[in-house]
């Protein structure tokens, strides 16, 4: 399975001008949430983000997510998002909002934070972005350096994409970011499968088997070609000490 992000071709979404045109032109169309609402995904974000963490929303768009975890009791929730448009619209939404925070921010170059600030970083659609964009795999190595750089020790990214193992585990485990990396899948919003729903939502939050070069085993069948993978990355307590390793050899 080699299927990543469609439409690379037709509009480039790592491209500033391209979200602040499209945000001032769906401007009264109101929120809109790419791939997945926070009911579907909120059994993951449960199991792995106490509601006390320091989150961070990379690439927040004027999605209803954040606000949804805010009313399930997460307590702190930072926004980001390349769009100037998109953050004046909703630090203006969300005033009143203390638990909010909306910030302009290039999710390549988040300097603006001190390491080891964050306890969970949310993706949603965002570095599929960057890999629809021109230099796509250095600039997804500067978003993910980015990301493992705000995460504390023990702290977890969760990237959820179209970008299936092979398409985007080159980027997740590299030793650098020493993740360890759980991978579910979910279907797309409507799509279910036959039989018995309890058992069916208890298979999604089963994390899927991979292989030692971390790909689905050959024989594993996708049910929704289109489906949406989940990457929960946490972020080992230990070090990579490369200057140690390097003087045992």
């Amino acid at each position: 399975m080699l299927r990543d992000v469609s439409a690379c071709n037709t509009y480039n979404y790592g491209d500033a001008l391209y979200w602040d045109a499209r945000y001032l032109q769906e401007a009264g169309c109101g929120s809109f949430d790419w791939y997945q609402r926070y009911s579907a995904l909120r059994p993951f974000v449960r199991n792995y983000v106490p509601t006390s963490s320091r989150i961070l929303m990379v690439g927040c768009g004027s999605a209803v997510m954040s606000e949804d975890m805010v009313k399930d009791g997460y307590e702190e929730i930072v926004n980001v998002d390349i769009s100037t448009v998109a953050i004046d619209m909703m630090r203006r939404k969300y005033e009143h909002v203390p638990q909010l925070k909306y910030m302009q921010m290039d999710v390549r170059d988040m300097s603006v934070f001190p390491d080891e600030s964050f306890d969970a970083v949310i993706d949603k659609g965002t570095l599929d972005s960057l890999m629809c964009g021109t230099n796509a795999p250095i600039c997804a190595a500067q978003m993910l350096g980015e990301v493992s750089r705000l995460l504390k020790h023990g702290g977890v990214y969760m990237l959820i994409t179209y970008g299936d193992p092979t398409a985007r585990m080159p980027h997740l485990s590299r030793p650098v970011f020493n993740w360890k990396i759980e991978l579910y899948i979910i279907p797309r919003p409507g799509i279910q499968k036959p039989g018995d729903s309890c058992s069916n939502v208890k298979s999604y939050l089963e994390p899927i088997p991979l292989t030692e070069k971390g790909l689905l085993p050959a024989d594993y069948v996708m049910e929704d070609p289109d489906a949406h993978f989940i990457y929960m990355c946490k972020k080992n307590d230990e070090r990579v000490e490369l200057s140690d390793k390097s003087a045992d050899l």
